[in-house]
């Protein structure tokens, strides 16, 4: 064994050879199940999980995520958080988990000695087996490879038992597998059909929004559970040339008077944008937006009403997103999902709140030329583009959990593209989960209010006199999967979302 370690080094540089070696270190350690082989490779990939129930959980999360990539784990993929009871020591507090996809050049036994650092670092202590915790970080699996030693088994030996583990797990699949690697995490399944039977045998998708095993988002300063209801999300537009409401609320006045409106009659969210977006606006600086916002944001956030509520920003600037939450900007909402200011994806990645990725071609002057409108199947090309988009985030360090998907009515989209959508949601998230199931359960946004197709469709030139047909509209979309809908008319949508609500849940009783 000694002699073997030796030459693995020289193996692995050998011309050619990578195939031979890693099929050789399989076999050798499936023929040694109480070995271990240390690989050092350029592209291993593999699975960690994470868990925490000490202190402030989500900090917890992130500053090991950060302790991560610094020890040489390049995260690649996230799967969704999730809010779970204890097991096995159940006299304690509730635990955050999720897990995620790397790459590392680290062997299986350096991997599990940064890891361990890691937690050490944190404050981890011994203590009782299964007991409270800051961090746990689990090696879930290795590439391709069986390690089995006294401190090291991979796979985790306990994968199978665990919801906790296995819906975040699921979360880093496709429905369409997407590498060997991943298939081969099938076949490490106690069951012959894999991991999605090892699911389903736990219960699957059924077990998710119990008390057990929330789907979760961090935002404000809470947990938000998007299956309890939908939200709606008010629109306070600063500008002087918005199609709907252009020039209205420019003044603090105004705006602190609309706020106060939109929640009274039951906004749960507020929605603050300096920068049109309608087509063919003119674009301003961040300067420009900055002195029309954040007066504005400052007083907002100072309104007792607003206690409870959140607060997005509207930008496609990194500037203006990061002086925006500075101020107390619970999210950033960026119509163009980083592609308009090339800082934006990493400076939300460090401003660690959620962040609303919307598909758009082009930019609001372009976005409506004809070949930014050529779409073969617009809610499967929607569905790609976005995950690109949003790939680009996870890299950068935006996890899934804190991404909110938005198709984008109205932005390089024809009328028959909107009324495609708006049936289409879940066609959209299909497509989405056939190259990452995390995405696919990230909240959808939906912004059908007053725009321009409802009024081809219903004959209505001003934009105000297309409310009806903004509830219909909101009204599809909520029954076909949207988790928020973005309004200027609060009082009617609210209405409209909460019939659709008690719809979906009587549909889900009569199932059950």
């Amino acid at each position: 064994m000694h002699i073997f370690k030796q030459l693995l080094p020289t193996i692995s540089r050998l011309n050619g050879a990578k195939k031979y070696f890693q099929a050789s270190c399989s076999a050798f350690i499936h023929s040694c199940p109480n070995s271990t082989v240390e690989v050092h490779s350029q592209d291993q990939e593999v699975v960690i999980a994470l868990g925490s129930n000490v202190g402030d959980r989500l900090h917890n999360f992130n500053e090991a995520l950060q302790l991560m990539r610094k020890s040489g784990v390049h995260i690649t993929r996230h799967g969704c958080l999730y809010e779970t009871a204890p097991a096995y020591v159940t006299d304690q507090p509730n635990f955050l988990n999720s897990a995620v996809r790397a790459v590392t050049k680290l062997g299986p036994h350096e991997l599990l000695g940064a890891l361990k650092k890691i937690e050490k670092d944190m404050g981890r202590t011994q203590g009782i087996r299964y007991g409270p915790r800051p961090i746990d970080l689990d090696i879930l699996f290795y590439g391709k490879l069986r390690v089995s030693s006294e401190i090291l088994s991979i796979p985790h030996e306990r994968i199978w038992e665990r919801p906790f583990v296995i819906a975040p797990l699921m979360d880093l699949l496709g429905s369409a597998i997407d590498s060997d690697v991943v298939a081969c995490w099938h076949s490490f399944s106690m069951h012959s059909g894999g991991l999605f039977e090892s699911w389903e045998k736990l219960g699957g998708d059924s077990l998710i929004g119990k008390e057990g095993l929330k789907r979760v988002l961090p935002i404000g300063n809470g947990l938000w559970d998007w299956s309890m209801k939908t939200s709606i999300m008010g629109i306070l537009n600063l500008t002087p040339d918005s199609f709907s409401d252009g020039g209205k609320f420019e003044s603090v006045e105004a705006a602190v008077s609309q706020v106060r409106l939109m929640i009274s009659e039951g906004a749960d969210m507020i929605d603050i944008g300096a920068q049109s977006t309608r087509p063919m606006a003119s674009r301003i600086s961040v300067e420009q937006e900055l002195d029309r916002l954040i007066p504005v944001l400052e007083a907002v956030l100072g309104m007792p009403e607003v206690e409870g509520k959140l607060v997005s920003v509207d930008t496609f600037y990194s500037e203006v997103a990061s002086e925006a939450v500075s101020k107390g900007a619970h999210i950033v909402n960026d119509v163009s999902a980083g592609q308009l200011d090339s800082n934006m994806l990493s400076v939300v990645a460090g401003l660690r709140v959620p962040y609303i990725a919307m598909h758009m071609r082009g930019d609001p002057s372009t976005m409506q030329n004809s070949e930014n409108l050529q779409y073969d199947d617009v809610c499967k090309q929607v569905a790609s583009e976005l995950l690109l988009r949003v790939r680009d985030a996870e890299v950068l360090g935006i996890p899934a959990w804190r991404i909110i998907i938005d198709p984008g009515i109205g932005f390089s989209k024809n009328t028959e593209h909107n009324l495609d959508i708006l049936m289409g949601l879940p066609n959209i998230q299909a497509e989405l989960g056939r190259k990452s199931l995390a995405l696919s359960h990230a909240p959808v946004m939906i912004g059908p209010s007053r725009k321009k197709f409802l009024g081809e469709i219903c004959n209505r030139k001003a934009a105000i006199e297309r409310d009806p047909a903004t509830v219909a509209s909101v009204t599809a979309a909520v029954l076909g999967g949207a988790n928020i809908v973005r309004v200027h008319n609060v009082r009617d949508n609210l209405d409209a979302v909460k019939l659709c609500d008690a719809m979906l849940k009587q549909k889900i009783s009569s199932y059950n």
